[in-house]
């Protein structure tokens, strides 16, 4: 069949042309197409997603929900809605669910931007950020970082009467910064009460105790705050996409204005729940994290390579011929992340895996290095 002639393209308003689709990590199946490799020999180590795979509860739960599959989900996802109001001690129309973190971002961008607004967001954050800012028609403000992490000073002094929402990532990807609780509840003082402070906190349970965030106590506070978590990373369930918002209910009600009906489908909302009550499964993948970080931070000293310390479950190093580098890693069935996109090209970002996963990247890694020299 020809498809039919003719660029469309000019029908999207100018500002939907000139996004740059976001690029997610290489998948092992695109990589083993393109080198002519056995996928059981490929190592990802390039999307934040958890090596352990997913709880077993998670797992059993999936499994029974497959069984009701003809079904429509909730689309209030009250059970679940229940189990996380409950975990977090807040009322149930204070919690928005979405088809993954990305989709509470979208909903918050949808709800409260427009052409004649401004999003604020900080240099090498999560590119999610400005590609929502953009798609509403909305003007974006990246403001520069310091030492690779937010300045929440400049940040605040970019506010104008246009502002209406600030991104700010806590640790931040791709740099796993963290703002120390003190300074971010500072910043948030000083935030005009009509600019909403979009706190994505996706790896908080990555952190060790004395980091978490303090966030949910502080929405008694703050009408302005919201909080964005998923269920992509630690809990595993990258793969079925589900992600929430905790907020003021006036909030949480527009965002649900503008959310799609069954955002999140059954088996999602089944293995979020289970996922909750899977405290141990949580613990091992922070202790894993805690252990793989360890390993490959000091493997990226020994080969003499300089790194941004991480508070999340990857790290970002500095090499030479980064875009080189990766290519070189990709032939060898390793796959990291180049982040030149985000505005670090000396930089690759490598996400934590096993303790076999991570020895493979700093053996072939440390190969690739000597024949460069």
């Amino acid at each position: 069949m020809n498809m039919p002639s003719g660029d469309l393209s000019n029908l999207a308003p100018d500002y939907i042309r000139a996004i740059a689709p976001y690029q997610g990590g290489k998948p092992i199946s695109e990589l083993a197409r393109e080198m002519g490799l056995q996928e059981a020999n490929i190592v990802k180590l390039a999307s934040n997603e958890n090596p352990l795979g997913i709880s077993p509860k998670a797992e059993y739960a999936i499994q029974e929900a497959l069984l009701d599959i003809a079904r429509y989900p909730d689309g209030n996802s009250f059970a679940l809605r229940a189990a996380v109001a409950t975990k977090f001690q807040l009322e149930h129309q204070q919690i928005v669910f979405g088809n993954g973190s990305n989709d509470i971002l979208e909903l918050a961008a949808r709800a409260f931007l427009n052409s004649g607004y401004e999003a604020i967001y900080a240099q090498h954050a999560f590119a999610v950020y400005p590609l929502v800012t953009q798609a509403v028609g909305a003007h974006g403000v990246e403001v520069p970082a310091k030492n690779f992490a937010h300045d929440l000073p400049a940040m605040l002094a970019a506010i104008t009467p246009k502002t209406r929402l600030i991104f700010i990532a806590n640790p931040n990807n791709p740099t796993g910064t963290l703002i120390a609780k003190d300074d971010l509840l500072a910043f948030i003082q000083q935030v005009p009460k009509q600019v909403l402070v979009v706190l994505d906190e996706a790896y908080d349970e990555y952190l060790p105790v004395q980091h978490k965030s303090a966030a949910v106590a502080w929405l008694a506070d703050f009408n302005n705050l919201i909080i964005s978590r998923t269920f992509s990373k630690a809990y595993g369930l990258a793969g079925l996409r589900i992600g929430f918002a905790l907020c003021h209910a006036s909030v949480a009600d527009m965002m649900n204005r503008v959310r799609q009906p069954f955002n999140v489908n059954s088996v999602a909302q089944a293995a979020a729940m289970a996922s909750l009550a899977d405290e141990d499964f949580v613990a091992r993948s922070y202790a894993l994290n805690q252990a793989g970080m360890a390993q490959l931070t000091q493997g990226l000293e020994k080969l003499g390579l300089a790194y941004i310390p991480s508070f999340a479950n990857f790290v970002s190093f500095a090499v030479k011929d980064a875009a080189l580098v990766n290519q070189a890693l990709l032939k060898n069935g390793v796959i990291v992340r180049p982040i030149a996109n985000y505005g670090m090209p000396d930089y690759l970002r490598v996400s934590i895996g096993l303790f076999s996963e991570n020895a493979r990247f700093l053996s072939v890694l440390a190969q690739i290095l000597k024949s460069n020299e």
